[in-house]
């Protein structure tokens, strides 16, 4: 399976610094320009996608609906499963206030967040989503439009990447993440969009075939 993973439309809180998590956010006023440059770089790559999943959340499946409405797309579905992590009572604070008053906030993936969940419960379902669509898509091209701190937790995971140290890498609205996902490994990894935190500070290199096995996941969420 190709899995062709990118990131929703930039929202006004992303704009303004604020936590969004299970919350929404109206698009930013240059949200499409974003979205124009990942659809015009999958085209020229000539990437074909068989079908495209996003989140719950209303600003991944807009985005979703935005890149199926110019491509016959056989599906198009979405999953609380790849829902951004859940920041319960921190909902659309300031990032600057978080990191001042949460000292667990991108230090600690175990940390459960007041009424929510931890970054580590976040990953071990979008990890199960990711493992279980391998198995019935085992020779299509998938689009995943998803969020920024999915997108870490899946980087980590299918590269082998230790989680904690990697929880603040950068992760562009022009990130296009391209894995080669061959039975329950990924293969090979490559970012044709705008490069995220981890191949500018030198964690990953594109086209790097380390990577560990997918597995399933128990979920255990509080």
């Amino acid at each position: 399976m190709r899995l062709i993973i990118v990131r929703h439309f930039k929202t006004r809180s992303n704009a303004l610094g604020r936590i969004l998590g299970w919350g929404d956010s109206p698009p930013a006023h240059d949200w499409e320009k974003d979205l124009i440059f990942v659809d015009r770089t999958l085209r020229d790559q000539g990437i074909e996608v068989d079908a495209i999943y996003s989140s719950d959340l209303e600003r991944a499946q807009r985005t979703a609906e935005y890149y199926a409405k110019y491509r016959n797309t056989a599906t198009l579905g979405h999953s609380g499963q790849l829902n951004e992590v859940n920041y319960g009572t921190l909902y659309h604070k300031s990032k600057a206030w978080v990191i001042e008053n949460v000292q667990e906030y991108k230090t600690d993936p175990g940390y459960v967040f007041p009424e929510g969940e931890s970054f580590l419960q976040m990953q071990a379902r979008s990890v199960q989503f990711v493992t279980k669509l391998g198995v019935h898509s085992d020779s299509n091209t998938v689009l995943l439009v998803i969020h920024a701190g999915v997108i870490r937790g899946l980087v980590c995971h299918l590269l082998g990447l230790d989680y904690t140290s990697n929880l603040k890498r950068k992760i562009s609205h022009k990130y296009i993440g391209d894995f080669l996902i061959e039975g329950s490994r990924c293969i090979r990894y490559n970012e044709l969009g705008k490069p995220s935190g981890f191949v500018k500070q030198g964690i990953v290199s594109p086209s790097s075939s380390e990577s560990m096995p997918m597995t399933d996941v128990d979920i255990a969420l509080t």
